[in-house]
């Protein structure tokens, strides 16, 4: 299977950063899928998976967030939460404005899970539906540590390091793969995992009532690093009238890389999607 056209562009966003953007389009695509990255990664993991989507007669747009990957700002940093969320909103309006009529759904995986609920709750009538894998939507017991006597906030450049490796996946070559990745960030500041994963989510647990987007909720039974208790809390205090939640028996993080169960979690996408456009 190849990649269809495939070309990369670096886009602005609000604030000057600029976002280190793929687009793998097809002629006339059926729909067009915006991937959003987790914590520490890029969008170069996501290959195996923009190939299926393609295969499938969709278009995928994919972007570093900022301080990740090839995209600009401070590695490893956020200053605020929301920059994410409005980072994303720059993607998925080029995807609109470039698929006239076309429906666009957003995918994001863990860190990238929280940043697709926020920005459904963020911005409210853009997009088709979401599909959250992995999802970070409420606050992990890893943040304890940096929550502390406001730690992450007085300390904002202190580095953590980045040792969940070994938790991503059972398969080891992914996480040999994920360990020597150059794009892959071996640490990231306290600041960022305190914007995302402190007070992120206190305000996504704050605006959970304006989420209505139609959403496929999917994560790992053995997910270690973000435990399914979150994927139960999205699907029980989402608003939307659409919501559809599975758990794989078993898997760990990225349940989209395991090497038994990613093909059927991938078709679960697939069918899940085909149902709504």
């Amino acid at each position: 299977m190849h990649m269809e056209n495939s070309n990369e562009e670096k886009i602005k966003s609000f604030d000057g950063t600029e976002l280190f953007c793929v687009r793998n389009l097809l002629d006339n695509p059926k729909a067009v899928i915006v991937i959003v990255h987790g914590l520490c990664e890029h969008l170069g993991r996501y290959e195996y998976l923009t190939e299926k989507l393609n295969g499938f007669g969709y278009s995928v747009y994919r972007f570093d967030n900022r301080g990740h990957g090839r995209s600009g700002g401070e590695r490893g940093y956020i200053k605020d939460f929301q920059y994410f969320f409005d980072d994303a909103d720059k993607i998925v309006d080029l995807a609109v404005s470039e698929n006239k009529g076309v429906p666009v759904f957003m995918l994001g995986h863990s860190m990238g899970g929280f940043i697709t609920a926020g920005y459904g709750m963020k911005y409210r009538n853009k997009l088709k539906g979401q599909i959250l894998s992995g999802a970070a939507v409420t606050e992990l017991p890893l943040v304890d540590g940096i929550k502390k006597d406001n730690f992450f906030e007085k300390n904002p450049m202190a580095k953590l390091p980045n040792g969940l490796s070994s938790l991503i996946c059972r398969d080891k070559s992914v996480v040999k793969a994920y360990d020597d990745d150059p794009l892959v960030l071996k640490e990231f500041t306290a600041k960022l995992m305190g914007e995302f994963g402190v007070r992120g989510a206190a305000w996504i647990s704050e605006n959970i009532d304006k989420y209505e987007y139609p959403c496929l909720i999917i994560h790992g039974g053995n997910d270690q690093i973000v435990t399914n208790e979150c994927a139960k809390w999205m699907f029980a205090n989402a608003k939307s009238s659409d919501k559809e939640m599975k758990i794989y028996e078993g898997c760990y993080h990225e349940i989209l890389n395991e090497k038994d169960e990613k093909d059927t979690v991938i078709s679960d996408i697939h069918n899940w999607i085909e149902n709504r456009i």
